[in-house]
C-alpha cells in the first residue's frame, strides 16, 4: 500500500474515523479504500479476546492460558522466559485473530500498596525496562503487534482517572520514563498508551512534552500511540500534542472537536500525522491470517515460568518435601488456588490446576482443612477450630496463605500491607502447637509477614498463572529446585515506606521520595527490610568467582565465573549493581545496571557476561536539564542481591565534573516537606481541587455528597451490585468465583472513575451530553441538567454509519 496516496484519497471525515476506535476493541477501517480494522485484546500476562462488544474486561471472554503475572515473571530475572511469553501469547492472538494486544504493562512499583503492582514488573526501572523489551521482541517474532502501557507515571489506583502526579524531572528521567525509554529504543513497539492521570497538571493524553518531544523526538518511536479506554480530554488539544488513537472511539463529542478546528493548519496537519500512523499501523497488519494455537504447550509453558520465578524466602531445611512425610494441609487457597488478578486482564483460563489438583494427580498423601474462606477476611473459628485439632500425629503442616482478590484488584490500592485477618489468627495460632509450618504464599505484590521467624518455610508463588499447581508441588517436593529472585522490596512494616501514610488519598500524588524508590531508600534503611530486592534462596548453593572489568569503548562489561557448590542442579540470578566513589552527587548506595541468570549442574562452573553502557552511569541534572555522566570512579559489585556483595571491582570513567545543585540524600527524605520538594524541584505543588461542586473530573464516590448526586450514584451502583447477587446464585465454581471478581472490580472501577472517563469509555450507552447532565443534576441544576441533555452534538459520520 502507498501510504501517501491512500492518505490523499482520504476525505477529512475518514482520517477523522481512523483516529478514533470503535466497537470497544478496533478501530475504524474505511471500506471504500480497502483499509481494513485494527483488532485489539487485553493483556498483558494472557490473551483476554473478549466476545460482547463495550466490555471492560468483566464479561465472558475467548478461553486462552493465564500465564503468571508480571510480578511473578520478573522475579525470574530472566528475558528469555519473557520473550517465550509474548510468543506464545502472541499465537493466540492470532488463534483468535487479534492484531494488537494491550501490554506489557511497564509502570514502576512506586508503592507496594498500588493495586495494580501485579500487572508490573519490578519497583526497578531497568529490570522492568529490559523484561518489557524481550516480551515485545516475543510478540512480534509471531507478527503481533503491542501497546506498551501505561505512559507514564501511573502509579496508584485510587484516583488513576484524574490523579496529577507531581514529580520532579530527575526522578521521572531516572525511575519513571526509563523503563518506558528502554523497551521503546530496544524493541520497538508498534503502539504506546497514554495513561489516565496528569504529569505536573498536565494530562498524559494531551501532553505534548510527554508523547512529542520525549517518546517521539528524543527516543526515536514510529509508531501510533493510543488513549488507555476513556482517558481523553480535549480531542483538539490530544491532537496537537501528538495523541493519535481515541480508545475504544465512538464519541461524537471528540470527532465533532477535530472536525470544528479543521480551519486551523495545525490541527490539520496533525490530523494527516496521526492518520497516517494508524494507516501505517493497518498495513502492516492487513495479511494477518489465523492459525491454531497449541494450549497445551503453553499450560505447560506457564508452570516452567511459575518454577522459574518463584522465591523461596525462608528455610531452614524442611524443604524440599520427602514425599514420606506425614503432611496436614491448610488453607483454602490450596483447592481455590488465586492465580491471576481481577480487573481488565481477568482471563478465561483454559484450565486450572490448583494445587489440590497437582498433589491428588501426583498421588500424594495428605489430610486437609480448609481453616480459612479466603472469600472474606472475618475468622470461621468452626474452620480453624477443625483444622488446629485435625492435626494429630501430623510431620508438617503445609499452611497456603497469600492475598485474596477483596484485598488485591484493579481499581482501588489495598488499604494495608497486611494479609487477611483471618489468615493471621490462624497462622498464629498454627504456631503455637509448636508444629513445622511451611507456609506458601500467593498475591500480586508484597505483604507483611508476622510469623515468618516462626515458621520452618516460606514458598511465595506470587500470582502464578492457571498451572499454578504443578509448579507449586514441583518445587515443594524437589522436583524444581526454586531459583527467582524479589524483584520488589519487602519490608517489615508498610510505615517504613517513605510517605506510607499519604499514598493514594488524594488527586495530588506528590513523587517527594524523588529517585529513592525501593531498594534506592530502604539500603541506607536495612534494619526495615526483611527481603531484600533481587533476594531468593535455593536447594543448592553458588559460588562466584574470577571478577574482571574493562571499559570497553562506550561499553562496560563485566565477566565472572559461578560456581554450583551444592548438590543439586540449580539457577542463579547473577545481579550486577554499581556505585559511585566519592562522587559530589546525591545517589543511592548502590543501582542495579545488569543481570543474567545461569542454570547450573551440582559442581558445574560457567563464565558469565554482563554489560551496559557508560551513558548509564549518567544522572539527570535538574539545574540544566539534561543527563550528565559524572567523572571518577565507580565499583562495580557482583552479587546475588541488591545488600550482598560476592565481588567487586573499581573502574575510572571519564566524564565531567557536576554542576553544584542540591538534591536530597536517602536518609533526608522521610523529612521532606512540601516547601522542599517545591524548592529542589522547581515545582509549585497545586491547591486541593475542591470536592463540591461536581465536575466532569469529580470522582465518582463524591456523588454520595449531595442529595441528587446520590441517588445516581445508587443508580450507578446497581451493576455491581445485581452482577455480585447474580454470581452468588450461581453454583460453586469457576465461572461463580470469575463473576465474583469481576463485580469487585466493576465496583471499585466505577468508584474511582468521572463523568468524563465514563463519556469517553461508554460510547452509546453514556453519550458527553448525558455525563454533563447527570454533573448538573447531582450539583441541584435541575434545568440546566434537562436543557444539556436536550442539547444535539454535532459530528461527522463515521464510514460504517454512511454505509
Amino acid at each position: 500500500m502507498d501510504l501517501k496516496e491512500v492518505l490523499s484519497e482520504l476525505t477529512d471525515e475518514e482520517k477523522i474515523a481512523l483516529v478514533s476506535g470503535r466497537d470497544f476493541m478496533y478501530t475504524n477501517g474505511i471500506p471504500r479504500l480497502g483499509i481494513r480494522s485494527v483488532s485489539m485484546a487485553d493483556g498483558p500476562h494472557g490473551l483476554r479476546k473478549q466476545i460482547d462488544e463495550y466490555d471492560n474486561g468483566i464479561s465472558a471472554s475467548e478461553p486462552s492460558v493465564a500465564f503468571p503475572t508480571a510480578s511473578a515473571t520478573a522475579c525470574s530475572f530472566n528475558t528469555e522466559n519473557l520473550f517465550k511469553l509474548g510468543a506464545a501469547m502472541a499465537e493466540e492472538a492470532v488463534h483468535y485473530g487479534v492484531n494488537i494486544v494491550l501490554g506489557p504493562a511497564t509502570n514502576v512499583q512506586k508503592n507496594p500498596l498500588c493495586g495494580r503492582n501485579f500487572e508490573y514488573f519490578s519497583e526497578d526501572p531497568y529490570l522492568a525496562g529490559k523484561l518489557s523489551a524481550a516480551q515485545i521482541r516475543g510478540f512480534k517474532s509471531r507478527g503481533v503487534g503491542v501497546s506498551l502501557k501505561h505512559f507514564a507515571l501511573n502509579n496508584n489506583e485510587n484516583f488513576r482517572f484524574m490523579g496529577d502526579s507531581i514529580a520532579d524531572m530527575r526522578a521521572m528521567r531516572e525511575i519513571y520514563l526509563k523503563p518506558y525509554e528502554i523497551a521503546v529504543k530496544e524493541s520497538a513497539p508498534d503502539t504506546l498508551m497514554c495513561a489516565y492521570n496528569k504529569i505536573n497538571g498536565t494530562y498524559c493524553s494531551q501532553n505534548k512534552w510527554l508523547l512529542t518531544d520525549v517518546l517521539r523526538d528524543e527516543w526515536g518511536f514510529e509508531g501510533a500511540v493510543m488513549t488507555d479506554w476513556g482517558a481523553m480530554h480535549d480531542r483538539r488539544t490530544a491532537l496537537l500534542a501528538g495523541l493519535d488513537i481515541e480508545m475504544p472511539g465512538d464519541t461524537t463529542v471528540c470527532r465533532g472537536q477535530i472536525y470544528d478546528s479543521l480551519h486551523d493548519s495545525a490541527v490539520k496537519a496533525a490530523l494527516d500525522r496521526s492518520a497516517g500512523r494508524v494507516l501505517a499501523l493497518a498495513d502492516r497488519f492487513s495479511s494477518a491470517e489465523k492459525c491454531k494455537a497449541d494450549f497445551d504447550a503453553h499450560n505447560e509453558l506457564a508452570a516452567r515460568l511459575a518454577e522459574d520465578s518463584a522465591v523461596l524466602l525462608k528455610n531452614d531445611g524442611s524443604l524440599p518435601l520427602s514425599g514420606n512425610e506425614k503432611l496436614c494441609v491448610i488453607g483454602e487457597l490450596f483447592e481455590k488456588m488465586r492465580y491471576q488478578g481481577a480487573g481488565s486482564s481477568m482471563i478465561n483460563a483454559t484450565r486450572i490446576t490448583s494445587p489440590k489438583n497437582a498433589f491428588d494427580e501426583r498421588g500424594v498423601e495428605y489430610t486437609y482443612f480448609a481453616g480459612y474462606r479466603e472469600n472474606t477476611d472475618l475468622p470461621d473459628e468452626d474452620l480453624m477450630e477443625e483444622a488446629i485439632s485435625g492435626l494429630g500425629d501430623c510431620d508438617k503442616v503445609l499452611l497456603f496463605i497469600g492475598l485474596t482478590d477483596n484485598a488485591e484488584t484493579e481499581g482501588c490500592d489495598r488499604a494495608d500491607m497486611k494479609l487477611p485477618e483471618n489468615q493471621i489468627i490462624l497462622a498464629n495460632e498454627l504456631l503455637s502447637t509448636g508444629k513445622s509450618i511451611i507456609a506458601v504464599l500467593f498475591g500480586g505484590s508484597p505483604v507483611e509477614l508476622p510469623f515468618a521467624d516462626g515458621v520452618s518455610a516460606i514458598l511465595n508463588m506470587f500470582l502464578p498463572g492457571q498451572n499454578g499447581g504443578t509448579a507449586a508441588a514441583n518445587l515443594l517436593f524437589g522436583n524444581v529446585n526454586p531459583s527467582g529472585k524479589l524483584a520488589q522490596t519487602w519490608v517489615r512494616e508498610y510505615s517504613s515506606v517513605p510517605f506510607s501514610s499519604n499514598y493514594a488519598k488524594e488527586e495530588r500524588e506528590v513523587y517527594k521520595e524523588g529517585i529513592f524508590v525501593g531498594y534506592r531508600y530502604q539500603q541506607s534503611n536495612p534494619e526495615n527490610v526483611r527481603y531484600p530486592f533481587g533476594y531468593g534462596l535455593s536447594y543448592t548453593s553458588f559460588a562466584y568467582s574470577d571478577l574482571s572489568v574493562e571499559a570497553d569503548g562506550e561499553c562496560v562489561v563485566a565477566t565472572l565465573r559461578v560456581t554450583n557448590t551444592g548438590n543439586r542442579y540449580g539457577g542463579e540470578a547473577v545481579q550486577l549493581y554499581t556505585a559511585k566513589k566519592d562522587g559530589s552527587v546525591s545517589r543511592p548506595l548502590r543501582e542495579l545496571r545488569a543481570f543474567g541468570k545461569l542454570y547450573l549442574e551440582a559442581g558445574e562452573s560457567k563464565t558469565l557476561t554482563l554489560e551496559f553502557n557508560k551513558r548509564d552511569l549518567s544522572y539527570y541534572s535538574i539545574k540544566e536539564n539534561r543527563w550528565i555522566l559524572e567523572d571518577g570512579e565507580y565499583t562495580l559489585i557482583a552479587a546475588s542481591s541488591s545488600v550482598a556483595s560476592e565481588l567487586s571491582e573499581d573502574i575510572y570513567v571519564s566524564g565531567e565534573v557536576p554542576p553544584d545543585e542540591y538534591y536530597p540524600i536517602a536518609e533526608d527524605v522521610p523529612h521532606l516537606t512540601d516547601a522542599d520538594f517545591e524548592k529542589y524541584s522547581g515545582i509549585k505543588i497545586p491547591e486541593r481541587s475542591a470536592t463540591l461542586p461536581l465536575t466532569m473530573e469529580s470522582r465518582f464516590s463524591n456523588f454520595k455528597l449531595t442529595f441528587f448526586g446520590k441517588i445516581i450514584y445508587k443508580a450507578v451502583m446497581s451493576m455491581p451490585n445485581g452482577m455480585m447477587k447474580k454470581a452468588k446464585r450461581l453454583p460453586e465454581g469457576a465461572e461463580r468465583e470469575n463473576m465474583i471478581k469481576g463485580a469487585i472490580f466493576l465496583r471499585h472501577m466505577l468508584e474511582s472513575n468521572t463523568p468524563q472517563s465514563m463519556a469517553m469509555s461508554a460510547g452509546k450507552t453514556i453519550s458527553y451530553n448525558m455525563a454533563q447532565a447527570l454533573v448538573h443534576l447531582a450539583n441541584g441544576r435541575v434545568f440546566k441538567a434537562f436543557g444539556t441533555l436536550l442539547k444535539r452534538i454535532k459530528a461527522p459520520r463515521v464510514p460504517e454509519q454512511n454505509s
